[in-house]
């Protein structure tokens, strides 16, 4: 469970996002919102990236914690990676901190067509090429929470496919529960259900 209790967070005294309580038990959530509504930012402050005023706990346990942090993944909607490093090195890295065994990693490249370039350098890499080391890196480990912004643009019909796939395994099958921004709508397995949030005004409502 994620607990997010008295959050704030302001740019320049502007609040951009408040929550006075809200709770996301296991299962998948979608956030809705415009452009610049406060999904990323909501998402960056669960993973602790930027400072804001309040408390969130990750299954019991602060966010400022390593040991929440490991519990989560993440992929950013535009990702961003050194130029001169390799996607391999990318994927080895975020193995090793996560705890992923070469198995894993060697299964998600071959089947997503990333062992093809990945020990090129990101420097060459198109934006789809980007957003799928991003979103494997997402998935490495036994995360409890894997946190998608914007996943399903940048990336080709295949790709989609299996991804949603790969959303319901996880939740299915490794108890994985997910965080999800999207403007396109998705499609998961019927039974699977998904719990709808929209960003309005500061304001965070589920619908």
């Amino acid at each position: 469970m994620i607990q997010i209790s008295n959050y704030k967070k302001a740019y320049d005294g502007h609040i951009i996002l408040e929550i006075a309580n809200l709770q996301l038990e296991a299962g998948v959530h979608w956030i809705l919102g415009k452009n610049g509504s406060g999904k990323s930012t909501l998402f960056k402050s669960i993973l602790n990236i930027i400072p804001f005023e309040g408390k969130i706990e990750i299954n019991g346990i602060e966010s400022s914690k390593i040991e929440a942090r490991r519990l989560l993944g993440f992929s950013e909607a535009e990702p961003k990676f050194p130029a001169t490093v390799s996607g391999y090195d990318i994927l080895q890295f975020m193995a090793e901190i996560k705890h992923a065994d070469n198995q894993q990693v060697d299964g998600l490249v071959k089947v997503w067509g990333v062992d093809l370039y990945w020990k090129n350098a990101i420097g060459s890499y198109s934006s789809g090429m980007l957003k799928k080391i991003s979103l494997i890196s997402a998935f490495l480990g036994k995360p409890s929470w894997v946190i998608l912004d914007e996943p399903f643009i940048l990336i080709d019909a295949q790709t989609l496919t299996y991804l949603q796939e790969l959303i319901v395994n996880y939740v299915r099958n490794h108890n994985t529960s997910f965080l999800i921004s999207s403007h396109q709508v998705f499609d998961l397995d019927a039974a699977l259900p998904i719990y709808s949030y929209l960003i309005q005004d500061a304001k965070i409502a589920k619908l």
